[in-house]
């Protein structure tokens, strides 16, 4: 939790996490830790994400993956049904914040009723107990949330439920004293099981697009026809399993990636309709400029960097610019669709093409897409940082002290002044 405290005192890493401060529900996460075989925690206070994770606990155990053992079949736990608007800021897969979203949306009847007396704590179950090659991952189709309280309370609800159906269907099953009692003592735990859904109904949600953290990050896209695998040609299995059904690019790729991209249409390409109105281009060359004097100039102080000072030093540095070619090639294509309304991407080198275009908004995998693209734009730590925090964080710890800051700066006056406007602008999200 301390490994970046520059992040964190300016909420760029581990924010609007919730505070778990009422003895209660310490009490209640406490025993959701021990039903996993983890010692209890001896903090008074700790902050929890939508999954229960919580970064204070990880440092006191010395272990990021408690709730991620292997890094699959994940853990969580549910204190409150106000955990759904948290963000999920430890994962090994990019789609187990949405998964939760949609367990704690499809059940929230049955978590609200929960919450108030109990925990609730699981793990979110595939088919592969440990992931060792690519085809453990392609053979997670679904998942099923395995769904536990700490004080038996779901128990003892299915039971009340099975009891009440047979009081209704079996003619002398009232004459059954024991039976009735046993149902007394269920309903003081549960209450009236007929108003309050305590037993969560949708448990089995699809495991869809995604990037993992396995084999050094990999992307797995699903299309009717077929499932591409992005990632390094070194991983284990790639190209191997399932090639009848499997499209394999290598992440090094440049041509290739972006070909897959437009073909299944999940990219704008570069044209006046979006471009001209997000500031887009000029945000690419922005970063551009920003990534070069951080190269050329590693001991410059940035901390009164503007727009005024940024032209200054392109004029002064038009050798080191010229040679590195991305501000004029960003500039030309300003020019080309300013006069046509389009840029010929075919005339593009592939590595450019990716400063270019943006995820297609309304694509159902358009984080993902725009996560992906950030991989070829290492120079646009905004974009790293909003659609790529595993990257982000891997890359700040190679930055120097002065830059960090610098990228602070730049992160806080314009990613965190709006964030829901600065998306809107610059990819056309809507949230």
């Amino acid at each position: 939790m301390n490994r970046f405290p520059l992040l964190r005192d300016n909420d760029l890493i581990y924010g609007r996490l919730l505070t778990v401060d009422e003895p209660h529900l310490v009490e209640r996460y406490n025993k959701a830790l021990q039903a996993f075989g983890l010692p209890a925690t001896k903090l008074k206070s700790f902050e929890i994400d939508r999954t229960g994770f919580s970064p204070q606990v990880a440092e006191e155990l010395d272990d990021a993956n408690y709730l991620d053992p292997n890094e699959v079949n994940r853990r969580f736990i549910i204190l409150t049904p106000s955990q759904i608007s948290l963000p999920v800021v430890h994962t090994a897969f990019s789609n187990t914040s949405q998964l939760m979203f949609e367990f704690m949306s499809a059940n929230q009847r049955a978590i609200d009723a929960l919450t108030i007396k109990d925990v609730i704590y699981g793990e979110i179950e595939d088919s592969v107990s440990k992931v060792e090659d690519i085809e453990d991952l392609l053979s997670i189709n679904q998942v099923e949330f395995k769904v536990l309280s700490a004080e038996d309370v779901l128990g003892k609800a299915a039971e009340l439920a099975t009891l009440t159906d047979r009081l209704k269907q079996e003619p002398d099953a009232w004459r059954d004293d024991a039976m009735l009692k046993r149902m007394v003592e269920l309903a003081k735990v549960c209450g009236d099981i007929r108003e309050n859904a305590l037993v969560p109904d949708q448990v089995i949600f699809r495991h869809n697009a995604y990037w993992t953290s396995h084999f050094g990050g990999l992307y797995v896209f699903v299309d009717p026809d077929m499932t591409t695998v992005i990632s390094d040609p070194a991983a284990p299995g790639f190209r191997r399993s399932r090639p009848w059904q499997v499209s394999y690019l290598s992440i090094r790729d440049a041509d290739a990636v972006f070909r897959f991209l437009a073909s299944t249409g999940r990219i704008e390409l570069p044209r006046a309709s979006w471009i001209e109105q997000s500031g887009y281009l000029e945000h690419r060359a922005e970063m551009v400029v920003r990534g070069l004097i951080r190269d050329a100039e590693p001991k410059r102080n940035l901390s009164e960097v503007d727009k005024v000072w940024l032209q200054t030093w392109i004029h002064a540095h038009a050798d080191l610019i010229a040679r590195d070619g991305n501000f004029p090639f960003l500039n030309a294509a300003k020019r080309e669709i300013k006069q046509v309304g389009q840029l010929k991407i075919d005339d593009v080198a592939p590595a450019q093409r990716f400063l270019v275009v943006r995820a297609k908004p309304d694509h159902p995998d358009a984080w993902l897409t725009n996560r992906l693209i950030s991989d070829f734009v290492p120079s646009d730590f905004v974009s790293r940082y909003i659609f790529n925090k595993q990257g982000f964080y891997r890359d700040y710890e190679g930055f120097s002290q002065g830059w960090r800051a610098h990228v602070v700066d730049v992160l806080k006056t314009t990613y965190l002044k709006d964030k829901v406007g600065f998306r809107a602008r610059l990819y056309g999200l809507a949230n």
